[in-house]
């Protein structure tokens, strides 16, 4: 019988209580399950904490990024003999898990024996079935992204500096193993967005990293610097012409994974046996809803134009330059005040988010971003939302195309998605949640991504910007259609591209038809597609979220609240959706 984890832990409970009262024979018998269970659940954490530490071994940089920094400095070896042990080693944990008695499991250990075996299926999943290190030069491409170093102060920036340098001079060793383990014929799209990783990477360590470290006083470590600098960026621009030269005039568009490994991502991903088939089909009738959603809200502005029309027009009511970040400060702490005022969820903290302007050596990819620690972190604590502003340097056309982006409505979607309660009141939920080290490491692409999507939608329905008149209203409506139609067409992108044989020409068109775009913008949606499948996950997640809403408000009935809803569900970690769905709702028990 399938039964709530909460519900397990009450019920060890009842039965210690129960037992004392009954006879010697039910005492023992009580006794000796319990020590069972305590067995069990000692083995699992005994194997789980193991796992952790080789995972974690062989991804130093993961180890970086969680806020774990005995990880500093280190870069993953990918040299075959290294990639074969790291498989055996995955099988080997996969067979162990395995023959783990679960039944003697209680408790959070129930709910972390299914999360870790998801993991480790998702691993081999990379391994055997992608090709990740095989037919994904893009793995290599983006090895010395550094940027946590230069951003984030958790250790002295001259100690930081040591980590990059001991980064950088692994260079020949990555590039070697990525010629070795590349196969002959690669995907089109992926070695050309390899080649333009490669090079914006080694412009970046070229020009703005040394910038970013420029206030360290050291001359040898200056020195030292530059010396693996200038060796990093020789091989990071000796790969792109390689890829250039040798992989990419023998390069076709077999980019697509195929149904059975679209199948496989979604279980091993989201434990979903939904076939993509239904998803699509979901998805698509969805489009259409939003799209007349769109179009209604469109002729409440203006009937006489096209909503495409409507929309640009929104995109010219934007702040001036100046008051680009001044402004995205002042109406974040509204957001805020507004969860609160309204019950909407519970903000487990009063520590803000910064909003602070996009450091110069990470504009060149970033618009608008949520910069928190990680889980584990424990000196540079304080999460940042960066705002790209506009470049003195740039025309006046470049600058008004860049503030079109931060339209007043488009940029409180932004802020709801980034910060509240999108990705930053996930991660203080995250922080004061019971997950453990397996909660905390192993999470969900459709629960983070689609919890801040969710939350766009809920806020309107909320109420927000309610108060205003009913032009102001259908421009806030317009402006969260908008990013949701997006995450519609990279649905049925991905699905149709893996799937069903859908090429890049096609792919641009259905974003310019279904969600407006222009050509240049549709065109990197569509290339995002060729690498990143899973890019379906921010409207997937969003539908099951407002999927398990429904039917929680259902199971709860009077006691039923939205604030409610959304702290039980941020309280598990950031586990696939349906897992979560097993444990709220009591006739899904696990």
């Amino acid at each position: 019988m399938k039964r709530s984890f909460k519900l397990l832990f009450l019920t060890g409970t009842v039965v210690a209580v129960l037992a004392g009262c009954g006879p010697k024979q039910k005492t023992d018998q009580a006794a000796a399950a319990t020590d069972t269970t305590t067995a069990g659940n000692t083995a699992f954490g005994t194997l789980a904490e193991a796992f952790i530490a080789d995972y974690l071994a062989w991804r130093p940089q993961t180890g970086t990024y969680v806020g774990l920094h005995e990880y500093d400095g280190k870069v993953t070896d990918y040299s075959r003999a290294s990639l074969d042990a790291e498989l055996a080693r995955l099988k080997d944990y996969r067979g162990r898990l395995a023959g783990l008695d679960t039944a003697s499991l209680n408790g959070q250990d129930t709910y972390d024996y299914r999360l870790l075996r998801a993991a480790v299926d998702q691993e081999i999943f990379r391994f055997e079935d992608l090709g990740t290190y095989t037919t994904q030069p893009m793995t290599y491409a983006g090895v010395f992204d550094v940027n946590i170093y230069a951003q984030r102060d958790f250790a002295p920036l001259p100690d930081r500096m040591h980590s990059i340098i001991a980064i950088l001079q692994k260079a020949p060793q990555v590039m070697a193993a990525a010629r070795q383990n590349l196969r002959d014929t690669l995907a089109k799209p992926h070695v050309e967005t390899a080649i333009q990783i490669a090079r914006g990477s080694a412009d970046f360590l070229g020009k703005d990293l040394a910038k970013a470290l420029k206030g360290v006083q050291d001359d040898s470590l200056q020195a030292a610097f530059r010396t693996a600098s200038a060796g990093a960026v020789k091989e990071l621009r000796g790969y792109a012409d390689f890829l250039e030269k040798e992989k990419l005039p023998k390069a076709d568009e077999g980019y697509a994974i195929g149904g059975e490994n679209y199948r496989k991502m979604l279980l091993y991903n989201e434990m979903l046996t939904t076939t993509p088939e239904a998803i699509l089909a979901m998805g698509m009738k969805k489009m259409k809803e939003e799209q007349a959603q769109f179009a209604a809200a469109a002729r409440v502005i203006d009937p006489r134009k096209s909503p495409a029309q409507v929309y640009a027009s929104i995109q010219r009511d934007h702040p001036k330059a100046a008051n680009l970040i001044p402004d995205t400060r002042k109406n974040l702490e509204s957001i805020r005040q507004y969860l609160v005022d309204h019950q909407i969820i519970t903000i487990p903290s009063e520590v803000r988010v910064r909003v602070e302007e996009t450091p110069p050596f990470a504009r060149a990819t970033s618009t608008a971003s949520m910069d928190t620690p990680g889980p584990f972190e424990k000196k540079a604590t304080q999460a940042f939302y960066y705002v790209t502003p506009v470049e003195p340097t740039w025309s006046a056309k470049q600058q008004e195309e860049w503030l079109s982006v931060f339209n007043y409505y488009t940029t409180d979607i932004i802020s709801i998605h980034e910060a509240y309660p999108g990705h930053y009141v996930q991660f203080l939920k995250l922080n004061a949640s019971p997950a453990n080290r397996i909660g905390k490491l192993f999470g969900s692409y459709a629960f983070i991504e689609g919890w801040a999507h969710y939350t766009e939608q809920m806020m309107l329905e909320e109420g927000f910007g309610n108060g205003k008149d009913s032009v102001t209203l259908a421009k806030y409506k317009m402006a969260q259609l908008a990013e949701s139609l997006l995450r519609l067409c990279r649905l049925a992108v991905s699905i149709q591209m893996h799937t069903q044989g859908m090429k890049l020409p096609a792919a641009t068109r259905f974003f310019q038809d279904n969600c407006y775009y222009e050509y240049k913008p549709a065109y990197q949606e569509a290339m995002r597609g060729t690498y990143d499948p899973g890019y379906l996950s921010y409207t997937l997640g969003k539908l099951q979220i407002l999927d398990l809403r429904e039917a929680y408000k259902k199971q709860e009935g009077n006691n039923y609240s939205l604030k409610k809803f959304h702290d039980t569900l941020l309280n598990h970690g950031m586990p696939p959706i349906q897992l979560i769905r097993e444990i709220m709702l009591r006739k899904d028990r696990v």
